[in-house]
Formats: C-alpha cells, structure tokens, sequence
C-alpha cells in the first residue's frame, strides 16, 4: 500500500493497552483520510447517546495520504469526537509537524478510548506505548506544558496537549500543538480532560512510499509556485485581519454581540493597524509556502502570538473592544489557556448583553476590555461567572432564562464565527444547516455571496446546492488534507486533486470519485447526528438573525425571515436528495456506497 499505513493504533487509558488495527483498502479509498476517515471512525467507535464527556466518547486523531508527502500545505490532521458544546459531531482541524510525526508512527489513525484514573502523558514511540504520570503538569498553559513533555521525552517528540481550560472541561477548549497551534472548535479539548489526559507525545520512523514519486514531485513543484501567487496575496501581506475593515465597510462584521453589523472604532483594529503598528514576522505551518501567519506584538512588547480574523473579530467587534493590544492579549491567553477564541469571545458577548439586561450579577460592560481578560481567566478557570461561562453560550443562557436565549449566538451549541447572516444569505443557509454546527470553515458559502454569482441580500431556492456544492468540496479539502487558503491556485480542484491522490496511492481515483466521497462524507456525518437525536428543527439561526433587520450601515433595514430560511433549506434538503425533513433515505445510502448494521457504519 503506498500513501497510506493501513492501520489505525487503538489505546485505551482505562486498561493502559494499546492495539493496532487493520483499516481497510475500501474504507480509506471512500472515505480518504483526515475528517472523512475520522468521521467514518467516530461514528463505528462512539457509542449511541454516550455522554461527550464520559469515558466512552472515543478522541480520535487522523492524518491523511498528503501527510508526509511534502506538497505545500498538506501537513494537517484532524481530531473528532461526540462535541461537549453541541452533543453532535465535532470535528477540528490543524496543521503542524505533528499530523507528519503521528503518520511517522506508522498508523493512519489514533483513537483514544476510556479514562486515566491519574493525569496522564501519553507517550508514543513507533508502535510502543506508555502511560507516565503527569500530575505536575497540571495547571501548567500549553505552551509550558509541550515545552515540559519534550524535556522528559526528548526535544524531537511533537506534543499534542491541553491548558486549564481543557483539565477544568471548558466546552469549548482546544487542543494545543506546535507551539501554540489549536484544534480549536467544538471543545475537543475537554474531551481530552475528561479523559484525564494532560499530553499526548509523538515520535516515529515509518515514513510511506509513494507510487509515482517523480510525477508528483512535477504536480508538488507547479503547485507551489501557484500558492505564491495572486489567489494567495492577501494571505502573505496583510492576513486574514485584512477582512475587518473589509466586512465593515460590506456591512457584514459582526459587532457587539451581532446587534449591529459595523463597528464605529474598526479603524482602531483593522488589519491595516495591526500590520502598521503591531506586526513582528509572518510564519509557515508545516511544509507550506504561503506563510499566511501574522505574528503580533503589544506595543510594550510584552505579548506575542499569532493573529487572524476570527480571533480578532470575537475578542474585538463583538465584545465592543477597541483596543489592539487587548485584542492581542486576549487572543494569546486563549491560546495559553487552550481555548476556541470565537466560542470564548461569542459567550462573553453574550454574558455583556445579559448583563445589561440585569439577568446576571456582572461589572461586564461592551467595550471593558480589562473585564474580558478577567472573564477569560475565570472562563479558564471555571471561578465565579466563568463556570456559568464556560458551558458555552446555549448552556449558559437555557440556565440563566429571561429571555436571554434571544440574544444567544449559536447554532446547535456552537458560536457563531464572524460573518453576518442577515447581508450574507447563502452563508446564513451554510451556517444553519451545517452538522458541526455555527462554522464557516466547512462550507464556502460565503464566497458566492462575496462574488457575482448571487445577490448576496436576497433568497432564492438556488442557495441550496450551492451550500452543499461547497460543502461537499470542503469535505474533500479536509480528508485529503489541504489547507482551504490554498483553494483558489487550483485550476480544476477536483482532477487535479485526484492526479495527486494517483500519485501518492497507485489508486486510480477519478474526480468523480473525489466529488462523490465529498458527498459521502457529509451525509456520515449528517448519519452521526441523527442518531444523536438530530431533528429539522435545530437547522436554524439564532432569534435576533431571524427577528431584528441590520440597524445600520449599507445594509440598514436588511433581515432574514423563518420563511426565507426556511425556503432556502428546503432547497438544501432537494439539493443533497434528503426528505422534506432533512433525513435520508434508504436510496440515498445505496447509491452513495453506505451500509448499515447493528449501528456499524461500512463502505459497500
């Protein structure tokens, strides 16, 4: 087998045993690799109804047949597990040294099973495994933490691990890597704290061939010169932070707790601020040329880290902060906590509203920014309104009642990134259909909005395919796995997609295979979801998207109504061939290749 190990490596911390596994020809050939081989496993792993924060929610880590391969942006893995925050399928990506170093250990795949009843590094070499006491690694951030397991393991180990927030189950928490990289959405971090699991340490020598290695060095070499071209730019100059004063100006950035859709002191935190006055280098993930990273400092130079749009949009716009260095301050504690920036930022925005409203006993106020890195430390730490916090903004609000959950921004538990549904309606669909709930990294709705091809204030019943058009291709992008800032320098993504795939496997994959298991991948995941108890009515959007029209700005005056929403999901359900209700039906498993028995999910 080229690409691919064929095998996955099962542990289970409440036995301390480990096992490989045989992951068949077929299973890896329809469902790929990164999230479609993590949610085909989920679903065969995660007992029905489990608990996501009891033993038997299964952590799973999954790498791809372009790890290892060296073409730019391919070093990424996936981790999924049942979310704590939205009790479905929760899926995080990352890209970073150690989606090679877990590939190098000679297994597609990582599943971790059961619970340390002691705080536990999890260190594997090869296809050896061992379970060493790591009770002085608690309370320590991540960034203290992976620095801590490589002087005990050795500096060439990659760490995988989590901060406070993940050892107090934060919902929301992420998991750490690569110097503070993060898995960060859906709360696997918590997962991973239930299962006292404080580390993970990775180190291995199984590298896999690749079936034509000098035709993929060509396609490797092409490629590459395209990522550094003009479909990358904005990425390498400027960053993402470029969108802020971008969606200003659109009416599409999401400000005080999504009740405008423009912010009076952007210019304070735009992208171009940032760059001018804050901007220390740029920085690569592994094995990429584009180097999209902005690294930000303080003024004082005190604090450092990485900056990008979501981080500085929920820390900033959204909680009325309209200071940089806060933003930055923020942003990094996040980070060394372990936990999701847009989750942290949506649930204070939350809690300021509500605090306003007199519903809780709270100095929060739009705009403190020193009470957010208060909140955030108590978010961490699980004291005082942090606990309430940190369930997340639809926990805390069904907990805290008087109409509060009109305010709540979410989608099946999960916060909503920064982009504004109301002037964005084909996003306003992707976000409310969406499986893994409020995501703008599983769908490209938003750039059918943001070009010709739809008059982006207005609904039509064409939305739905294109939502499920983009989600299918996303699937494809983050089981292969590539980066998504990559997507444009593809000519033709799916045949180019499938040479590569060829390349590395030997497996004569056509894109029409590739766009199938897209296809395939999300109607897995959309099966996870009902059987979690999924019904139509949790595809929607928050009350005040559906209720109050945009107050100011270009788009004054612009809602979404249920009824719009609701044409524009039906259209979805047509679209992916799903009933009236958003199930699906027996024909549509068969002619997708899904099999199921006694709850086990097989690739016919």
């Amino acid at each position: 087998m080229h690409g691919y190990h064929g095998k996955l490596l099962l542990v289970d911390l409440t036995s301390r045993s480990a096992e490989s596994k045989i992951l068949d020809e077929d299973v890896l050939l329809n469902f790929i690799g990164g999230t479609g081989l993590a949610t085909y496993l989920l679903y065969n792993y995660c007992p029905v109804g489990v608990d996501p924060l009891s033993p038997g929610n299964p952590l799973i880590f999954a790498t791809s047949p372009l790890v290892g391969s060296r073409l730019t942006t391919s070093s990424k893995f996936a981790v999924a597990a049942k979310s704590p925050l939205t009790g479905l399928i929760g899926d995080s990506l990352s890209s970073s040294f150690l989606a090679t170093e877990l590939k190098n250990t000679g297994h597609d795949a990582l599943i971790i099973v059961g619970a340390s009843d002691f705080p536990t590094l999890l260190s594997i070499t090869d296809d050896q495994v061992e379970f060493i006491d790591a009770t002085d690694l608690l309370g320590l951030n991540t960034f203290e933490t992976e620095q801590a397991v490589k002087d005990r393991l050795g500096r060439r180990y990659r760490v995988a691990c989590i901060g406070p927030a993940g050892e107090n189950l934060v919902k929301f928490a992420s998991i750490s890597n690569d110097g503070g990289r993060q898995a960060g959405r859906t709360g696997p971090g918590a997962v991973m704290g239930s299962k006292n699991l404080k580390a993970i340490g990775l180190r291995g020598h199984s590298s896999c061939s690749v079936f034509a290695p000098d035709a993929l060095n060509v396609v490797a070499e092409d490629l590459s010169r395209r990522s550094l071209g003009p479909a990358t730019e904005k990425y390498r100059t400027i960053g993402t932070v470029e969108n802020l004063s971008v969606f200003d100006r659109l009416g599409t950035l999401p400000t005080l707790n999504f009740q405008q859709s423009t912010f009076d002191a952007v210019e304070a935190i735009s992208g171009e601020t940032f760059s001018r006055s804050h901007h220390v280098k740029n920085a690569h993930c592994a094995n990429c040329t584009i180097g999209c990273e902005h690294v930000m400092s303080t003024t004082d130079g005190t604090v450092k880290g990485r900056m990008e749009y979501e981080s500085a949009f929920a820390l900033g716009s959204l909680v009325g902060v309209m200071d940089p260095n806060s933003v930055i301050k923020a942003s990094v504690f996040c980070d060394e906590m372990g936990m999701d920036t847009i989750s942290a930022g949506g649930t204070i925005a939350w809690a300021m509203e509500t605090a306003g409203a007199g519903l809780i006993d709270s100095d929060l106020r739009f705009g403190d920014s020193d009470m957010v890195l208060d909140t955030l430390e108590k978010i961490s730490n699980r004291e005082g309104i942090g606990d309430l916090l940190a369930d997340g903004t639809r926990i805390a609000s069904e907990t805290v009642g008087g109409g509060s959950g009109d305010w709540a921004m979410h989608v099946k538990g999960l916060e909503m990134p920064g982009y504004e549904p109301r002037s964005l309606k084909t996003m306003a669909l992707a976000l409310s259909v969406s499986t893994r709930g409020a995501c703008h990294n599983r769908s490209s709705a938003y750039e059918a909005d943001f070009s010709n091809r739809v008059d982006r204030l207005s609904v039509d019943d064409g939305r739905g395919r294109i939502a499920m058009e983009g989600e299918d291709r996303s699937a494809v992008m983050d089981s292969l796995i590539w980066c998504k800032f990559l997507r444009k320098a593809f000519t033709d993504f799916y045949a180019e997609s499938a040479e590569i795939y060829t390349n590395i496997t030997g497996m004569n994959v056509t894109p029409e295979m590739l766009q199938e298991a897209g296809e395939r991948i999300n109607n897995v995941k959309k099966l996870f979801n009902i059987r979690e108890g999924w019904t139509r009515a949790d595809d929607t959007l928050p009350r005040r998207v559906l209720t109050e029209a945009l107050p100011t700005g270009i788009v004054k005056g612009i809602g979404l109504g249920q009824d719009e929403l609701d044409v524009m999901i039906t259209s979805y359900y047509e679209a992916r061939g799903w009933d009236e209700d958003g199930m699906i039906p027996p024909e549509k498993l068969h002619e997708l290749g899904i099999r199921i028995s006694e709850n086990v999910l097989a690739a016919m």
